[in-house]
């Protein structure tokens, strides 16, 4: 996966440019429901000279009737007609929660008041039909449709009756019909952020691609909006496209209305893009400025998988350990966490370290069939042969397995026959069955000369290290294979070498000289120079 952009996370080269956006992309995460994003945003923004305060109260105490605080609702609308004693919106605040407490006649005045402020203003008509929807879309559906109705007669091309049509459609998931009210306010606004946003969730389930261009387009239209450039993040993260995931979180985080918690996503992104040293370097950076426990976890979870992938194992170690001691209340390990973790002390020989990390990874997964591989081969690092075959024959067991895997099922019977005792049952039974698991492989690959080579390897464990007339068969085996290829004279030579070793040593036991004198003069015509073979040799009684 190649990401195509330059790492930065300097703000000041962007600053001019997105901070016009400033309480407005409040105003922009509000209408598209995302409410403790604009709550954060307006507040973070309130006291900017640019801000419009009473605006701002105004979603403010809108965001806290969504909350149901309906003491901090009635604060902020009374502090957006201090601000601006004219302001309607504020009045239809007032009255969405005298509706809401059950005050109808009181909620009826104050809507009232907010159309004689601003006389036939489609957009204060539809704030009201809103303020009815949220109440009570039910028992509310007729002022809901005649403020519809006064607000389309002011003005038809008004964008925010198309946004509640939309609305009102999506709340009865007649998505078809609530992505065609998006379109018309999209059509009439040029640029409407909470009507591209829409449209593309309505969309994405169905067509990601189309709500993908959906979110392309209001950039081309509002390249400054901050709630724009995350929805386009976001939606190439849950599609799964990643490089441009991460190319479009590089841009937004430029913008000072991005969040801390979305800097954190763009480190992991880093990650995923294999962007380590990037990755780290914002990681360490976020982790250094007071996150929350949650980015506290993300973040040292992510600067251990950095150093991992780095190669830096000791420096992946020690961040591992810290981060696997953290213990935050109501977050959890994952799977990958402990498998990585031991990944990281294996390449350190730390094997026998090793096994109680994989233990708990596979406890935490147990179909993950890759940790019961991992966890064998850290039993036998540490010398555990017995842990090692019982854990890889689990994970044989259970059926996912391709001809390679039957290749270390093999390897582990003949670790453990190799280190039990001579004679003993359990090394009888051990090497029979490594050897009928190479039998298993020699069916599906006859053609292939490892499997006669490795099951004439473990005829000399059967034999307590002494040649047998088992083992030879298996290395003429071997040569016979080899032999269907001359390339192999070269490409093979080892191979060769040690099967007419082998084979000349057997008829050495079988006191059989001219036998043995023929296959050490095969290893010779491989390797003529081997003065130490040739006088050996030479000094071979043939009787």
């Amino acid at each position: 996966m190649k990401l195509k952009f330059l790492f930065s996370f300097c703000l000041a080269a962007t600053l001019s440019a997105s901070a016009q956006q400033g309480y407005l992309d409040g105003i922009e995460y509000f209408k598209a429901d995302q409410f403790d994003n604009a709550k954060e945003i307006l507040e973070r923004n309130l006291n900017n000279p640019s801000t419009d305060k009473a605006l701002a109260y105004y979603y403010l105490g809108e965001i806290a009737l969504h909350d149901k605080d309906y003491t901090t609702a009635k604060a902020d609308f009374d502090k957006g007609l201090a601000a601006n004693p004219q302001s309607a919106l504020n009045k239809v605040g007032q009255g969405a929660l005298a509706l809401i407490q059950g005050d109808e006649k009181g909620a009826k005045t104050l809507f009232d008041e907010a159309k004689k402020i601003n006389k036939k203003d489609a957009a204060v008509l539809t704030a009201i039909g809103r303020a009815y929807f949220n109440a009570d879309p039910v028992k509310y559906e007729k002022e809901i449709a005649e403020y519809d109705k006064q607000a389309y007669k002011a003005n038809s091309k008004e964008p925010s009756i198309f946004v509640l049509r939309g609305d009102r459609e999506a709340a009865n998931k007649e998505w078809g019909d609530a992505a065609a009210n998006y379109e018309n306010a999209i059509l009439y606004s040029k640029g409407l952020p909470e009507a591209y946003v829409k449209y593309a969730n309505a969309y994405f389930n169905v067509n990601p691609e189309y709500a993908i261009n959906k979110l392309q387009e209001l950039l081309q239209a509002s390249p400054n909006s901050a709630l724009g450039q995350r929805e386009l993040a976001e939606k190439y993260y849950q599609n799964d496209q990643w490089a441009k995931a991460a190319s479009a979180y590089g841009d937004y985080i430029k913008n000072p209305n991005h969040f801390k918690s979305d800097e954190v996503r763009y480190s992991a992104l880093l990650y995923y893009g294999k962007h380590y040293d990037e990755s780290l370097q914002l990681a360490e950076k976020i982790l250094g400025q007071n996150p929350t426990d949650m980015q506290k976890f993300q973040l040292m979870r992510i600067i251990f998988l950095d150093k991992k992938d780095l190669k830096d194992y000791p420096g992946a170690e020690t961040a591992a350990e810290k981060f696997l001691a953290l213990n935050l209340p109501g977050l959890k390990y994952s799977s990958n966490d402990y498998s990585s973790y031991a990944e990281v002390l294996q390449e350190l020989g730390k094997d026998s370290l090793a096994v109680p990390a994989l233990e708990k990874a596979l406890e935490l997964n147990p179909d993950k069939t890759d940790i019961y591989k991992a966890l064998s081969s850290a039993y036998s690092g540490a010398k555990n042969y017995d842990k090692a075959l019982e854990v890889y024959k689990a994970f044989i067991d259970r059926g996912d397995y391709v001809t390679n895997d039957l290749v270390t099922l093999a390897n582990r019977y003949q670790n453990v026959a190799a280190t039990s005792e001579p004679g003993s049952q359990k090394k009888i039974d051990a090497i029979n069955n490594a050897i009928a698991t190479v039998d298993q492989i020699i069916e599906k690959v006859p053609e292939n000369p490892i499997p006669y080579r490795n099951k004439a390897r473990m005829m000399l464990v059967k034999h307590d290290n002494q040649p047998s007339a088992e083992q030879r068969d298996a290395y003429l085996k071997v040569v016979e294979i080899l032999d269907l290829d001359p390339a192999n004279k070269e490409k093979r030579t080892d191979m060769y070498n040690e099967a007419y070793s082998q084979i000349a040593s057997f008829y050495i036991s079988e006191k059989d000289i001219p036998m043995a004198k023929t296959y050490y003069e095969k290893v010779l015509e491989l390797d003529p120079t081997n003065e130490a073979l040739r006088d050996y040799i030479s000094k071979m009684k043939v009787n």
